[in-house]
C-alpha cells in the first residue's frame, strides 16, 4: 500500500529534496565550525557529520542510491582538480621519488594486502576473494592529499627532505587512483572472465584516453577561446561545469568511471592558458561537493557494528598504519633519505586518505568486500585520519626520540648557524632568503652591514653558500635556532616571507630572547596589520600598498610634481603606518578577497532626510566605538578630509566609511535608522 505522503505528487518531492539539504548544509556547517575550533581539518567535519546522521545512528538522512550517486559528483571534482595540477614538466622533475619511492608504496601496499587476504582465506577461511584484497590494498595504500599537503604547507614544510617525499609519493597516489579505478570493477566480473574483463576495461580506458587527449586539446583550446571572447564570467563557469561533466558521462557510458572522466578534463584544461581561471572558478563546487561525499562516507559507517567489533577496528587501525610507516621508512632509507627524513616522510604517509575511501565504497558497491568488513575498514580508516594532524605535530619529537644522529644533525645544524653568526654583532636576522629577502642581503652588503639569513630550502642554501653568502638551513619559528642566529646581539629582524601564523611565533621568540629588538614584517595586504603590530612587530610593509606608493610617485614625477613633494607624500603615507591607504572600494571584482570579513575597506553612505544622523554631530555617533572611521564627507560637490568631531551632518550629506564589513554594516545602521 502506498503511504498518502508518497502520493501528494511533485511539490512533496521538491519538499523532500529542500528538507534534506537544509539538513546536510546545517549539519555541515556545525560539523565545520566545531572541528575548526579544535584546528581540525573540515573533512574529518564532514565524515563526523556522516556519522552522527546517518542510517546507523539518528537516521536522519537515508542512505539512497540518489544520495550517493550526488556524492559522487564530489570525487568528479577532486579528480578535476588533480587533473588540473597535474603536470608532465613537474612529473620529469620529481621522477626519482614519483615514479621510484611513491610507485613502489603503492605496489608494495597493494601486494602485502593480497597476501594477506590469500592466508586469509586459506588458513582461517575468511570470506576474502583476491579481488576484493585488491580494492583493499588499493584503498590503504592511499594517504590524504588533502589533509597533509594543508599542513606543510601551515608548517611551512613543503621545500624541505622530507616534505618534497611526501609530496612526490602523495602525487603518485593520486594518479594511481585513475588505473585502480578502472581495473577494480573489472575485477568484480565472474573469476573466468576477469582476464577478458580487465584487457577490456584497459584496452578501452587506453582507446578513450588516447582519442581525447589527441583530439580533445586542440578542440578544448579552441572553444575556451571562443567562450572567452564572450566576456561573461558566468558563461565561462558554465562552460568548464558543460565541459567536466561531459566528460564524466562520456567515460561513464562507455563503462568506465566518472572519476576518470573528470581527471581528463583537468589534464586537458592543464595544457591551456585558462588553467588558474578554471581553477579559481572551480573551486566552490568542488569544495561543497566533496564535502557531501564525505558526509556521505561517514553515513556508511555503523557505529553499532564497530562497537561490537572494536577490537578488530583497533587492529585495523594499527597493523596497516604501522606496516606502511615501517614499508615508506625503508623505502625512503633504499632511495636515499636520512634516517630522520625517512620517519618523518613515513609518519603523515602512514595513514589513511580520501581516496582510499571512493576506492573502498567502489568495492562496496560491487561486493567485493563483506559487509563487516567494510565496516570494520572504514572505522579504522576514519581514526586514522584523525590521527593525522597529530602525527605531523609531534613528528619532530618522535624523530628524535628514535634516531640517535638526529640530535647530532640538529645540534649540528644550531652549530653552523651560530659559527656563521658568532664573529658578529649588531647585524640584521633575516628570515626567508627568497627573492625578497636577497634583494634585502644585497643593499645590506652594499652598505657593509652583516647579516645571517635563515632558510628552509636545502637547495637554495646550499647554491646562497656556495656562492659565498652568509645563509644557513633553519626554521626561523624555533627559539633555539633564531638563539643560534644571534637575534641576543642583531641590530634588526627581517621576516620576509608571507606567513602570519609563523611570523607571530618568530615575533615571540625574538622578543623572548632580545625584547628591545626591531622587527620588519613583509605582508601581503593589511589584513593582519594591526595584529602583527599589537604582538610586537616594529614596521610591518604590506606590499600592496608599497606597490601603490611607488606606482603613484612614478606618476606624479611624471606629470610634473616636483621630486621633493612626491617623496614627502610617500614618508607622511609611511609615517602614519598607511592609514591614509588603508582601505578601498568595494567591487564585484573584489568579493573572494572579503570572504573571511577582516580586510579593511571603504564605504560611501549617503544621509537622505529623516535619517537618524541628521541635525546630530559626528562626535556624537560613536561611529569609532563599533570600529568605523569617517575618512571625509562630501557636502554639495565639496569633500572635506578628516571632518572633526563637531561637524553638524545634513541632509544629502554623503560619508566615506572605512572599517571591516561588519562595522561598517553596524555604522550605516546607526547613521541611517529612522
Amino acid at each position: 500500500m502506498i503511504p498518502s505522503r508518497a502520493i501528494t505528487g511533485t511539490r512533496f518531492a521538491l519538499s523532500s529534496a529542500l528538507d534534506l539539504t537544509l539538513l546536510l548544509l546545517a549539519a555541515s556547517v556545525l560539523g565545520v565550525v566545531a572541528f575548526r575550533s579544535l584546528n581540525l581539518p573540515p573533512m574529518l567535519g564532514y565524515l563526523a557529520v556522516g556519522i552522527l546522521i546517518g542510517p546507523h545512528a539518528l537516521g536522519l538522512v537515508p542512505d539512497t542510491g540518489g544520495t550517493r550517486y550526488l556524492a559522487e559528483f564530489g570525487v568528479v571534482f577532486l579528480m578535476f582538480s588533480i587533473g588540473l595540477e597535474f603536470s608532465l614538466p613537474k612529473l620529469r622533475a620529481m621522477r626519482r621519488i614519483v615514479l621510484g619511492l611513491g610507485l613502489a608504496q603503492v605496489l608494495a601496499t597493494i601486494a602485502a594486502v593480497m597476501a594477506a587476504g590469500y592466508v586469509a582465506q586459506r588458513w582461517f577461511g575468511m570470506d576474502v576473494t583476491l579481488a576484493g584484497a585488491f580494492a583493499l590494498g588499493g584503498a590503504l595504500a592511499m594517504s590524504s592529499t588533502a589533509i597533509v599537503l594543508k599542513l606543510l604547507a601551515e608548517r611551512l614544510e613543503l621545500e624541505t627532505e622530507h616534505g618534497k617525499r611526501i609530496v612526490g609519493v602523495l602525487l603518485f597516489q593520486d594518479l594511481a587512483v585513475v588505473p585502480l579505478l578502472v581495473i577494480v570493477p573489472a575485477l568484480a566480473t565472474e573469476a573466468e572472465n576477469v582476464g577478458l574483463a580487465l584487457g577490456a576495461a584497459l584496452l578501452k580506458a587506453a582507446a578513450l584516453l588516447a582519442l581525447l587527449l589527441a583530439g580533445g586539446q586542440w578542440l578544448l583550446r579552441r572553444w575556451l577561446h571562443l567562450v572567452a571572447r564572450r566576456k561573461s564570467h558566468e558563461l565561462f563557469t558554465l562552460n568548464v561545469l558543460l565541459v567536466t561533466l561531459l566528460l564524466a558521462w562520456l567515460t561513464e557510458h562507455a563503462g568506465l568511471s566518472l572519476a576518470l572522466g573528470a581527471f581528463v578534463a583537468g589534464m586537458l584544461i592543464a595544457e591551456t592558458e585558462y588553467r588558474h581561471q578554471v581553477e579559481e572558478d572551480i573551486k566552490p563546487f568542488r569544495e561543497v561537493l566533496l564535502g557531501l561525499f564525505f558526509v556521505t562516507i561517514g553515513m556508511l559507517l555503523n557505529v553499532r557494528v564497530v562497537a561490537e567489533q572494536l577490537g578488530w577496528v583497533l587492529l585495523a587501525l594499527t597493523v596497516p598504519t604501522a606496516f606502511k610507516f615501517l614499508l615508506i621508512v625503508g623505502l625512503a632509507r633504499a632511495f636515499g633519505a636520512g634516517a630522520g627524513t625517512a620517519i618523518r616522510a613515513a609518519l603523515p604517509l602512514a595513514t589513511a586518505g580520501e581516496f582510499g575511501f571512493v576506492l573502498l565504497q567502489q568495492a562496496g558497491g560491487l561486493r567485493l568486500l563483506p559487509a563487516d568488513m567494510m565496516q570494520v575498514v572504514l572505522a579504522a580508516m576514519l581514526l586514522s585520519m584523525l590521527a593525522t594532524p597529530f602525527l605531523m605535530q609531534y613528528s619532530d619529537r618522535i624523530a628524535l626520540r628514535f634516531v640517535a644522529s638526529e640530535w647530532m644533525q640538529r645540534a649540528l645544524a644550531l652549530t653552523q648557524i651560530a659559527t656563521r653568526s658568532m664573529a658578529t654583532e649588531k647585524h640584521v636576522v633575516i628570515c626567508g632568503y627568497g627573492r625578497t629577502g636577497q634583494h634585502l642581503a644585497k643593499m645590506l652588503e652594499q652598505e657593509n652591514i652583516d647579516y645571517v639569513a635563515l632558510d628552509l630550502d636545502p637547495d637554495r642554501v646550499r647554491e646562497a653558500v656556495a656562492a659565498g653568502e652568509s645563509v644557513v638551513y633553519g626554521d626561523a619559528g624555533r627559539r633555539e635556532t633564531l638563539a643560534a642566529a644571534g637575534v641576543n646581539r642583531a641590530a634588526a629582524l627581517v621576516i620576509t616571507y608571507h606567513n602570519v601564523a609563523s611570523a607571530l611565533k618568530v615575533i615571540h621568540f625574538a622578543h623572548e630572547l632580545n625584547p628591545r629588538l626591531p622587527i620588519i614584517v613583509r605582508t601581503a595586504d593589511d589584513a593582519d596589520l594591526d595584529k602583527l603590530l599589537a604582538a610586537g612587530a616594529t614596521e610591518v610593509v604590506p606590499e600592496v600598498f608599497e606597490g601603490s606608493l611607488m606606482l603613484g610617485s612614478h606618476a606624479l614625477v611624471l606629470l610634473g610634481v616636483p621630486l621633493a613633494r612626491v617623496v614627502r607624500r610617500v614618508r607622511e603615507a609611511r609615517d602614519s603606518r598607511y592609514r591614509l591607504l588603508r582601505g578601498y572600494f568595494h567591487g564585484a571584482d573584489d568579493a573572494a578577497e572579503f570572504d573571511d570579513g577582516t580586510h579593511v575597506r571603504l564605504h560611501s553612505v549617503p544621509i537622505e532626510a529623516g535619517a537618524a544622523a541628521v541635525g546630530r554631530r559626528l562626535g556624537d555617533l560613536a561611529l569609532a566605538q563599533i570600529g568605523a572611521e569617517v575618512t571625509a564627507v562630501r557636502r554639495r560637490g565639496i569633500r572635506g578630509a578628516d571632518p572633526s568631531d563637531d561637524l553638524v551632518l545634513q541632509a544629502g550629506d554623503v560619508l566615506v566609511l572605512r572599517g571591516a564589513p561588519e562595522a561598517l554594516e553596524l555604522a550605516e545602521e546607526r547613521l541611517l535608522k529612522r
